[in-house]
């Protein structure tokens, strides 16, 4: 049977999908209503950053050695061995009354974070045929965004009718439900036998990056530091700016609703006419969007820039998860995918950090502004990438 014919939807599959969706719904809960923890402990918004910073940078040092494990040990071990953490870190931080538990909770969870996705993007890579990667794979994101559809406007809703306690509970019980569920997936066994057929396959001693990912790392490294702009600081802005508490929940409805719209349409776009189709358009609708927050001048222009960032995301995050995997053997997946998502994690927490700083000094629009020079870097970077790729394969023809 061809890649073509074989099926996505196996049930293996609709597990991970299910587990994801728990995992993602915690999370999302906890990202907007996290920066009003920190307030209410009486932190100013340079804590703010360094508590979001903090959990992406411990995700950050932890893949690469998630990556090597689940490539040499297994996806098993690895991602139920993340889950438990994540769900005790979840716990833990409804227990958090201190800047420094705060902190030292973050690390943890960071860490349980940092395994159980990588592992996670992993095993959907696995169940996935190679032909069909593009789509499977934007249907495994849905899960993340029908989360994210609902899960930061849940967070916000309770937080206003319950303590920050029960609610960092409720994300801890989501947890132990996606590690219920994931016990009783089929894990397929790392792929031992590729390096022996193949010497390049071999890995050094000293493994931390799969090089053959790192263009599509690149590229998402300069377009998440924006999501770190908007998942921090978004929520403090619009209530600076007077508006409703009820908009910025709106804001995640409508990016994840054209999130899911454009995941649907850019895989297959990806499978069939490659990543250019959907990383250019995809890219100047992220810095659009990044515009229209800078200026904000009203809630119609917050609600355009979620539909245009939720397209834009839609669009390039899953084809580049794709390009990256698809560059590499069956035995490196799971460093492709730790490569991957560490520069994930790395946007976000520098641009979590960082505009901490350029919020106090400029303010927060400063942000947005900056952002849109990031997304502009990045799609320069890609014309140069796809440039370069076209005279190595030109150069390749004529050679006899």
């Amino acid at each position: 049977m061809s890649d073509q014919n074989q099926k996505i939807w196996t049930k293996d599959f609709i597990l991970i999908v299910i587990v994801n969706f728990f995992i993602f719904t915690a999370f999302q809960m906890t990202l907007p209503t996290l920066p009003l923890f920190v307030q209410e402990i009486g932190a100013s918004d340079r804590w703010i950053g360094i508590v979001v910073g903090i959990f992406t940078f411990s995700a950050l040092l932890i893949r690469p050695s998630a990556g090597k494990l689940l490539d040499t040990k297994g996806r098993a071990p690895i991602f139920l061995t993340g889950l438990v953490i994540f769900v005790i870190s979840m716990f833990s931080l409804a227990a958090s009354f201190t800047i420094f538990m705060l902190l030292m909770v973050r690390i943890m969870q960071g860490v349980g974070w940092g395994l159980s996705s990588t592992s996670s993007g992993t095993i959907a890579t696995d169940l996935v045929p190679k032909k069909r990667r593009g789509e499977g794979l934007g249907y495994y994101g849905l899960s993340a965004n029908i989360a994210l559809a609902f899960g930061p406007a849940l967070g916000l809703f309770l937080v206003n009718h319950i303590s920050f306690t029960m609610l960092f509970s409720l994300c801890g019980i989501l947890g132990a439900v996606a590690l219920i569920l994931a016990a009783n997936i089929n894990y397929q066994k790392p792929d031992t036998e590729a390096p022996v057929r193949n010497k390049s396959t071999y890995v050094p001693r000293f493994d931390i990056v799969e090089m053959r990912a790192l263009p599509a790392a690149s590229l998402l490294f300069f377009i998440t530091v924006t999501f770190g702009g908007i998942a921090t600081f978004l929520p403090v802005y619009t209530y600076q700016q007077g508006f409703d508490s009820t908009y910025i929940q709106f804001y995640f409805v409508i990016y994840a609703a054209f999130l899911m719209l454009s995941r649907l349409l850019a895989g297959r776009l990806y499978d069939k006419k490659g990543i250019a189709i959907v990383f250019v358009p995809g890219s100047l609708s992220i810095i659009a969007a990044m515009l229209m927050l800078g200026f904000l001048p009203s809630p119609a222009y917050l609600f355009i820039a979620a539909a245009l960032y939720g397209f834009g995301f839609g669009c390039v995050q899953p084809a580049l998860q794709a390009w990256a995997v698809n560059r590499v053997e069956n035995n490196r997946r799971g460093m492709a995918n730790a490569t991957f998502f560490s520069a994930f994690d790395l946007g976000v927490g520098l641009g979590a950090i960082s505009y901490g700083f350029v919020a106090e000094a400029f303010g927060y629009s400063t942000i947005y502004f900056t952002s849109a020079v990031s997304v502009t870097i990045a799609l320069i970077l890609f014309l140069f990438i796809m440039q370069r790729y076209k005279k190595e394969q030109s150069q390749m023809k004529k050679m006899p």
